[in-house]
């Protein structure tokens, strides 16, 4: 994310997912993250926060993950999704380093992933 201050607001989220995956403090974080996403004029973050957010409102979880590994052969695969906390971690740090060409497709994936479980 381009503010500093929203980097701040990753950090501390990550921070408190390590305590626990508290659904109602995660929603609200990511709506408040996406508020800074708007600012920033960055429509990719500004809708994979909502996706995100919806998400977890209507499954309680974060049950996916967008992480790869690489086999011999260098053909990537996704890795088996971990805890919510994990996942949304994950997730969390992708978006403070958006402006990387590798984590923005990585955060298309996901986008694309929400989108379809949601609708």
């Amino acid at each position: 994310m381009v503010q500093e201050e929203s980097n701040v607001k990753i950090d501390q989220l990550i921070k408190s997912l390590e305590k626990g995956f508290d659904q109602e403090m995660i929603v609200k974080s990511l709506m408040d993250l996406r508020e800074d996403a708007l600012k920033d004029e960055d429509p990719l973050l500004a809708k994979v926060l909502r996706l995100a957010s919806e998400y977890i409102t209507e499954e309680g979880c974060f049950d996916h993950t967008v992480e790869k590994e690489e086999d011999e052969e260098g053909e990537e695969f996704l890795i088996e999704p971990g805890t919510d906390a994990e996942n949304l971690t994950y997730f969390l740090h992708l978006l403070k380093k958006a402006d990387n060409k590798f984590n923005r497709e990585e955060i298309k994936e996901m986008r694309t992933f929400l989108k379809l479980k949601l609708y």
